[in-house]
């Protein structure tokens, strides 16, 4: 979770977290597929704040993976 004064500045510190963590997976290494999602809370950080995070095992490549999970035409989203 990140504090930020705008989407644009929450993406890139995830951004920025994820390429370090990718690199420092020894025993498994990963790849960080370029996807960043933001998700602006209302109320500040407390006892059963929604918070999301999602890591799987995949031998796709990273475009074919994200078309696969994350780009299926029927996200409810803004860019």
């Amino acid at each position: 979770m990140w504090r930020a004064d705008s989407a644009d500045d929450a993406i890139a510190q995830a951004e920025a977290e994820a390429l370090k963590y990718a690199a420092a997976i020894e025993e498994s290494p990963s790849t960080y597929t370029g996807l960043a999602q933001c998700y602006h809370l209302v109320d500040g950080p407390s006892d059963g704040a929604e918070v999301f995070s999602l890591m799987r095992e995949s031998d796709l490549a990273p475009d074919v993976y994200l078309d696969q999970f994350f780009d299926t035409g029927s996200e409810r989203q803004t860019h």
